[in-house]
């Protein structure tokens, strides 16, 4: 069981907070050299990685995972529980050592103005998902989706 609240947990020194960012639950996200965009309602069990940049409006819901070289414009939902990806080619080691930072390259991730994604979905190295485009629950995206497109399924395919 937790012990009483001592007050709000800091975020880290390096980010930026828009004006009237809402974190719930403060001691439970995690936050890092990212910029968040004003008015922007960021759920518990949060990590947003150094580089990360959400834009002004947008909803990122409990348990998501938004790693380095991830683009949010203005006013994008993020369900619960989605991953970003930006390593192609992940591996623990190389050349019997841990990888480190520089082994391997971050590909990033555009998310456009107004889209959704669904709970649940994977959002692959390299991906842009276009304006107002919507994302359906557990999907796997591994290919841009256009402007206004809906996509789902593993892998996602656009929706009649």
């Amino acid at each position: 069981m937790r012990g009483p609240s001592r007050g709000p947990v800091p975020v880290a020194d390096d980010v930026v907070l828009g004006e009237g960012v809402v974190i719930h639950h403060r001691e439970l996200v995690n936050l890092y050299g990212c910029t968040i965009g004003e008015g922007t309602s960021i759920g518990p069990f949060v990590e947003i990685q150094a580089g990360v940049v959400v834009g002004a409006r947008c909803k990122i819901s409990s348990h998501s995972f938004l790693c380095g070289g991830v683009t949010l414009a203005d006013e994008v939902f993020v369900g619960h529980g989605v991953m970003f990806c930006n390593d192609r080619h992940p591996r623990a080691a190389i050349d019997g050592r841990l990888r480190a930072p520089g082994d391997w390259r971050s590909e990033p991730v555009f998310v456009g103005h107004g889209a959704s994604i669904g709970s649940g979905a994977v959002v692959l190295p390299g991906v842009t998902i276009g304006a107002n485009a919507v994302v359906g629950a557990g999907a796997v995206v591994r290919a841009d989706v256009a402007p206004g497109q809906r996509v789902a399924g593993v892998p996602a395919r656009v929706l009649e």
